[in-house]
């Protein structure tokens, strides 16, 4: 009963916006060392649920003009991010000798978008459920210190706004702690962050199809990330006014403020036991990958 107590009024604190998003996420995963999840089975649905309104949510704050824009700005970086990096996890999986399929799910987090990348790839190479575990515990792990430590690497870089959006988007793994540093930067530093990390969630498509061909699977289904459709509606109706003002100023806010609570579940989704079960060789290949893909994109930012 206790831990019920405190995990919902932990969240409602989130609600109604007394915790920033490192805050939150630090709380979760303190919550998570001190009691046993009272609604471990719920966890991560409710995750990918509130995250997918959160970032139909901020849709309203865009525009169709600054969102082509910024997805054509960015496009650049993703590209060349992308098979940058996976050429580099290509060599270090034979170098170092990890189980194929799970440096090609670490891969496919650290390149594309994290959780959601890892679930519909591992769909479709029949990953095991042990493999698919750690995966996701290395990439949780990678997104929870970015939270932390890129705002502040950020300010001390004199980043821009967008700057440090588009750094997010493309360094940081997964939509939650990419919007969560975001907001914490600033709004336009949001927007960028929120725009170029979508873009980038589309390429689980052509990942997925790849992934059938290296690991010789048929007829399974490629998971289609549909909810970007009601994002860029949102935009749509945000761009034509067709909402009073106040009216979308409010579902922006409920958006921001769902983020955060939906950070707090992603806290309490990191599992000690899993990275302790983890042997050395995945992580070296992880840390490694998110290094370089950080230091790319920095360097690639601060030189256009």
């Amino acid at each position: 009963m206790a831990s019920k107590i405190v995990y919902i009024l932990i969240a409602i604190t989130a609600v109604l916006g007394f915790l920033s998003s490192p805050a939150a996420l630090v709380l979760g995963f303190v919550y998570r060392i001190v009691f046993d999840h009272p609604f471990q089975k719920y966890l991560a649905k409710s995750i990918s649920y509130l995250l997918k309104i959160s970032v139909v949510g901020l849709g309203f704050s865009m525009f169709a003009d600054e969102t082509l824009r910024t997805t054509v700005e960015g496009f650049n970086l993703t590209l060349l991010s992308i098979f940058s990096s996976g050429s580099i996890a290509f060599i270090l999986i034979k170098i170092l000798k990890i189980d194929s399929k799970l440096g090609h799910l670490i891969t496919s987090g650290t390149l594309i978008c994290g959780g959601s990348a890892i679930a519909a790839v591992s769909a479709v190479i029949k990953a095991k459920g042990s493999t698919i575990s750690i995966a996701l515990a290395l990439i949780f792990i990678f997104n929870s210190i970015a939270l932390l430590v890129f705002p502040p690497i950020g300010h001390y870089l004199s980043l821009t706004q967008e700057q440090f959006g588009l750094w997010c988007a493309v360094a940081i793994h997964d939509t939650s702690s990419v919007v969560g540093a975001g907001i914490e930067y600033g709004e336009e530093s949001l927007k960028v962050a929120t725009i170029v990390k979508l873009s980038r969630t589309l390429w689980i498509i052509p990942l997925s199809i790849c992934s059938m061909f290296i690991f010789k699977t048929k007829g399974e289904k490629i998971k289609i990330p549909y909810f970007i459709i009601l994002f860029l509606m949102a935009i749509c109706i945000n761009s034509i006014q067709i909402l009073p003002e106040d009216a979308t100023h409010l579902i922006v806010l409920i958006a921001k403020r769902l983020l955060i609570m939906t950070l707090f579940l992603v806290g309490t989704s990191i599992s000690i036991h899993e990275i302790k079960s983890t042997s050395v060789k995945p992580i070296v290949f992880a840390v490694i990958l998110w290094v370089f893909i950080s230091t790319f994109s920095l360097i690639y930012i601060l030189n256009q």
